[in-house]
């Protein structure tokens, strides 16, 4: 390596070590390095926006990738939802050049948008940034979300109506992606306020680009970030919003409990023709414990990354419950028919 490139190599870590002697960088630091430790093997990659949340990650990630000697890839995605976003992407990218970060901008092809615009940009982030962590074999995505986010979206999946696991899943540190069972989500930030990232951004990078979406009030999740902050004024904080949420936590456990033992003790799977049959008293448990149970096997007949619509398992339950002859229903890839008192699940092209 050339004596100028060492020189300059030399001058950006000892940028990134003199932040970490300021306290308060350091105990977040120490913060997010406990939240991914052990969760890391040889390199991960960080979901990079822009803005404020995930710049601030960018530099942690690159203090903890330059103390355990991991390699790191940086994404950020071009959404060309906006006629700035292609520029801002290069904005981006060569702000983080300059503190030898090197950040790869994918492209989402031009296509039809869904009349939900944040949720098609998410969905079509997660599949470029899968796509590339798959090629370059990376297991784990880091992604900014904050103690904010875990506030708002709890908020949002009450208004849509989310049930007891749903409320509850974003508040886990590490989950599965949709797409890719080998390829996790991580959120190191999850317990971190915006604020102290912003205080990290502000006295390192010192740069981020605004997403106009971000405030706009036609979007579901600026109305709650307003609510939210209403709430706030008359007491809400996050110590008490986590202690609610570590209680359903607690529900959920207790729910998940019974839904192994239904599965257990009321279903058999045939492996050879890999279809299950359930007993009797498999759908005469308490509805929740039957609607997780149904799901979960209807998930491993049909071989789904994801769980089948609330809606539709649902209706299909209620159907069960009610009818005694042999009727076959289809669902995400099973045949599902009523035999006497048993029901039996098969794959649809098996």
């Amino acid at each position: 390596m050339k004596k100028k490139n060492l020189s300059v190599k030399k001058k950006i870590l000892n940028f990134y070590s003199k932040k970490l002697d300021d306290p308060k960088i350091k105990r977040i630091y120490l913060n997010f390095k406990k939240n991914v430790s052990g969760h890391i093997s040889n390199s991960f990659c960080v979901a990079v926006s822009g803005g404020v949340d995930s710049m601030a990650l960018s530099f942690l990630a690159k203090c903890y990738s330059i103390e355990n000697s991991k390699k790191c890839y940086f994404f950020i995605v071009d959404h060309k939802l906006r006629k700035n976003s292609t520029t801002e992407a290069n904005l981006v990218k060569k702000k983080l050049k300059s503190f030898q970060i090197n950040c790869n901008i994918l492209t989402i092809k031009k296509g039809k948008v869904s009349t939900n615009v944040q949720s098609f940009a998410r969905d079509n982030r997660y599949k470029l940034i899968i796509k590339q962590s798959l090629v370059k074999k990376i297991d784990m995505i880091l992604t900014a979300h904050h103690s904010n986010d875990l506030i708002e979206n709890f908020f949002i999946r009450l208004l849509r109506g989310s049930g007891l696991r749903g409320l509850i899943s974003f508040s886990n540190i590490k989950s599965k992606v949709k797409h890719d069972d080998k390829i996790h989500i991580l959120r190191p930030l999850i317990d971190i306020p915006k604020k102290d990232l912003a205080y990290i951004l502000k006295n390192t990078f010192n740069f981020n680009v605004n997403d106009p979406f971000n405030f706009d009030d036609k979007f579901l999740r600026v109305k709650v970030r307003k609510l939210i902050s209403n709430l706030e004024k008359d007491g809400l904080t996050f110590n008490k919003f986590k202690l609610s949420l570590n209680n359903l936590s607690k529900s959920n456990i207790a729910v998940d409990y019974f839904v192994k033992k239904n599965i257990n003790d009321n279903s058999n799977y045939l492996k050879l023709t890999k279809t299950i049959i359930l007993k009797n008293d498999f759908l005469k448990q308490p509805d929740e414990v039957v609607f997780r149970s149904f799901s979960e096997v209807i998930q491993k007949v049909g071989k789904k990354n994801t769980f089948s619509r609330g809606e539709k398992i649902e209706r299909l339950i209620k159907h069960l419950r009610s009818i005694d002859n042999n009727s076959k229903k289809t669902l995400s890839g099973c045949i599902i028919q009523k035999i006497e008192n048993s029901v039996i699940i098969y794959p649809e092209n098996g």
